[in-house]
């Protein structure tokens, strides 16, 4: 694998690393929401039961996605459901934000097998998000010379796994950093999420540009000139959530 090569995948693992960082905090948070009415060594457990079920699931939907990545309906549903979350977190972040009231009163609080299974569910929904837009940033790299995996190449197949796992590590042990983090910079979390649907631009962009869809130039969707427009964009979006966002930390 040459220089070039490995710095391309390295960029699109070291995006990855900070996309899943920003979405793991918010993720962290509703989590803790979920465990928090458990005692403190349960809530532990049930942490780690619904983070180690997470993980198999990661890597058995990956192993799966990698064999329809190709397949242009499956691109199109991908994109259409990253554009769907970035638009519906960011309308109720900016819009809905004080009518939504947290009902306090509960009829009854899970039990700790309830709370895992619950804990469970809202991991795999997480991965999905994560997953997709790991394969969106993933599928315009070069192939390399490492063995397919499932229907995908090598390379691809392993920094999408590396990042997705990296994620679930900052999840469990680095959460705490990337909550403060939002808490100072609270305009990140809606930059993530605009990065989030430009990446679902991005997963359009190879759908429209499949031979058999034919709407756009495959050549354009692999090309330099428009991986330079992207990564363009994604960083002016990363910049501007971060110097645009109000800074909290003088409040506290």
């Amino acid at each position: 694998m040459d220089i070039s090569l490995l710095l391309e995948y390295g960029w699109v693992l070291l995006l990855l690393i900070g996309l899943e960082g920003l979405l793991a905090a918010d993720n962290a948070l509703v989590l803790a929401i979920m465990v928090k009415h458990l005692p403190e060594k349960e809530r532990r457990r049930a942490l780690f039961y619904g983070l180690a079920g997470a993980f198999i699931f990661r890597f058995a939907s990956l192993f799966i996605i990698s064999f329809l990545v190709d397949v242009w309906q499956v691109q199109a549903i991908g994109a259409l459901y990253l554009l769907f979350i970035a638009i519906n977190h960011i309308a109720r972040k900016l819009y809905f934000k004080n009518k939504v009231h947290v009902k306090e009163k509960e009829k009854k609080k899970s039990g700790f097998w309830g709370t895992v299974i619950k804990v469970e569910l809202a991991d795999i929904a997480f991965a999905v998000d994560s997953i997709l837009a790991a394969v969106a940033l993933a599928m315009t790299l070069p192939n390399t010379d490492l063995p397919t995996i499932g229907g995908m190449d090598g390379g691809k197949f392993l920094v999408i796994f590396t990042g997705g796992l990296i994620g679930l590590i900052i999840m469990r042990f680095a959460a705490n950093f990337f909550v403060k983090l939002l808490a100072a910079k609270p305009g990140l979390e809606i930059a993530a999420f605009v990065i989030v649907g430009w990446v679902g631009v991005k997963l359009a962009v190879l759908t429209l540009s499949h031979p058999d869809v034919n709407i756009i130039s495959y050549t354009f969707a692999h090309s330099f000139e428009w991986k330079l427009t992207f990564y363009s964009v994604l960083i002016a979006i990363a910049v501007a959530g971060w110097f645009l966002s109000k800074d909290n930390t003088s409040k506290e």
